[in-house]
């Protein structure tokens, strides 16, 4: 509400076509869409792989266990209706894309703007565990299949460009996700 008036203010819904352009004018996406959350996989098996085959699991306060379990975050996803998934070269940094454009997005009047990231976090060089307090909340995500995610099954529906990587010269697919209204 304006002071001089009594009467909100109307501020303009940020349309699919303007998010994708916010999207696409970051260094280092290669695609960016306007999805349903419903299209969102979750899977308990995903938490199992961060914990069974990652080294970071327990270890930063943007991974499992810290982070919603697969349960959470379908009931979290179920809380929105759109979203915008964010297909990223191999070198970007998604998770700081992420925490930019759902900074971006919120202050166009997307409050329940919240970004996911890929990947174990990197910002520190020892987590803050002990505390639990995060040194960067503004620019930590958690990853998607920290939260459940099925990354795989979801990019590979919605059209998307994923494959297992087999060897450290094939190039892999990234991902980020925010979650907007």
């Amino acid at each position: 509400m304006s002071r001089r008036s009594k009467v909100p203010e109307k501020r303009a819904k940020l349309s699919d076509k303007e998010m994708r352009d916010m999207a696409k004018k970051k260094s280092g996406v290669r695609d960016a869409r306007i999805i349903s959350p419903s299209d969102v996989e979750t899977a308990t098996w995903v938490r199992l792989k961060c914990q069974f085959g990652c080294d970071c699991y327990g270890q930063c306060l943007v991974c499992p266990p810290f982070t919603p379990s697969p349960e959470q975050m379908r009931k979290v996803l179920d809380a929105y209706r759109r979203a915008i998934l964010i297909h990223c070269d191999p070198e970007a940094d998604v998770k700081a894309i992420v925490a930019d454009l759902e900074r971006n997005i919120f202050l166009r009047g997307a409050w329940k703007a919240l970004g996911l990231g890929a990947g174990p976090c990197y910002f520190c060089k020892e987590c803050n565990i002990e505390e639990e307090q995060c040194r960067y909340p503004e620019k930590a995500r958690p990853a998607m299949e920290a939260c459940g995610i099925d990354v795989f099954s979801t990019v590979k529906n919605l059209g998307f460009p994923i494959e297992v990587v087999r060897t450290r010269r094939q190039c892999p697919n990234y991902y980020g996700l925010i979650l907007v209204d």
